[in-house]
């Protein structure tokens, strides 16, 4: 060990309570910008999950002119053979009104193959009463939202009397329920690819076809390979630009208002240590008439500077690593489920990553902030200082 690496460690040990509350103040930003961070992280997870982990990642409808995509079959076997496609899902699509008792509503009635429609929204995983696969097996059936069995007041088994101008009237059986916990509980029906067809009074077409990808981040890339084959292609990114905003906002703002926290806990280890030189401005002027040349003195103080930063960068990661665990244990109460988008627990993600970061980042910036007290101790006259004592 260098010698100012121990005067650095004897000046902080020296000085207890200032010491105390240099890594007290880093540690409790460091803790708050751990528990943040982690909570930020989950919740965009969630987000992903709950969102584009439900949409397709890349939509693709008619050529230009076209109402319809009529070979649909081969466009499909085209889209699958690009590179990241994991799953293609046909639908023929249009408004309707539903009619049970005395209750009418209207609502988009999609007709789909069940099995890779599933694959694209995996609508199952919300099916509540009945089975979504029904739609593959039974003719003339269907499966709405909750909201919507709420507001027509039917159950699983009733029939709904169908009908649309220019469409032929159907009495579907209800042979499922979906619960999303979003606007498509009201406003959303299934129903197959064939059963679609006779409602509309089309014939083998469908008005789009959906694709899911392994990463949902290509979405745009293979967009571009899909208008290649003529079709209009649109990536998740373009429809739904409203997420990456929500998002983005989030975490711009967090980003600021976790970094002035430890900006500001930083300058208090600033102050700190300008304490230091004052009190050891005797000791310092014996150094300097030892021999000891101004870089050594200023190395002292940013070593100081950098130990306190460490010290409290440490142990706010190891406090708000454990405060994050905590709260990621406390669970939802089932009543407030919908509040939270059907949420559990809190949804916390700590990565290994994020507190190396965060530990180097307070240590670095703790060291930069050492850099004024530092040169405040290498201007001393080493003639006045020694007088002081």
């Amino acid at each position: 060990m260098n010698y100012e690496l121990f005067i650095a460690f004897r000046q902080i040990r020296a000085r207890k309570f200032q010491t105390l509350l240099s890594v007290g103040a880093i540690a409790i930003a460091v803790m708050v910008l751990t528990v943040s961070q982690a909570l930020m992280v989950g919740f965009t997870g969630e987000l992903y999950k709950t969102t584009v982990d439900k949409l397709p990642h890349v939509s693709v409808s008619p050529q230009e002119g076209e109402d319809y995509i009529y070979l649909y079959g081969t466009l499909m076997e085209r889209i699958g053979t690009i590179e990241g496609v994991t799953a293609v899902s046909p639908f023929l699509t249009g408004q309707a009104s539903f009619r049970f008792k005395d209750n009418s509503l209207n609502a988009e009635l999609r007709g789909v193959v069940p099995s890779q429609e599933n694959e694209i929204s995996s609508i199952e995983e919300d099916i509540v009463e009945g089975s979504f696969r029904e739609l593959e097996f039974s003719r003339n059936t269907v499966v709405i939202g909750s909201k919507l069995a709420e507001k027509l007041e039917v159950n699983l088994g009733d029939s709904i009397a169908v009908s649309f101008p220019n469409a032929n009237p159907l009495s579907l059986r209800v042979v499922g329920i979906f619960h999303t916990r979003s606007p498509l509980d009201e406003s959303l029906t299934y129903t197959s690819l064939d059963t679609a067809r006779r409602f509309y009074d089309v014939p083998n077409v469908v008005n789009g076809v959906w694709v899911r990808l392994s990463d949902f981040n290509r979405d745009r890339e293979v967009a571009e390979e899909i208008e290649e084959l003529g079709y209009n292609a649109r990536g998740w990114t373009e429809t739904n630009p409203a997420i990456l905003r929500t998002i983005a906002i989030e975490r711009t703002s967090n980003n600021v208002v976790y970094g002035l926290i430890i900006v500001i806990a930083s300058f208090g280890v600033v102050s700190t240590l300008n304490l230091s030189v004052i009190g050891a401005t005797g000791q310092i002027g014996m150094l300097r008439a030892m021999g000891a040349p101004v870089s050594s003195i200023q190395r002292i103080f940013i070593l100081q500077s950098g130990i306190l930063g460490l010290l409290g960068a440490l142990v706010g990661t190891f406090a708000g690593v454990l405060i994050s665990l905590a709260i990621g244990q406390y669970e939802i109460p089932s009543t407030q489920a919908d509040v939270y988008a059907g949420m559990s627990f809190i949804p916390i993600v700590v990565r290994a990553q994020d507190i190396l970061i965060i530990i180097l980042a307070v240590f670095l910036l703790n060291l930069i902030t050492g850099i004024y007290p530092a040169r405040q101790a290498a201007k001393l006259d080493p003639v006045k200082a020694i007088s002081t004592r």
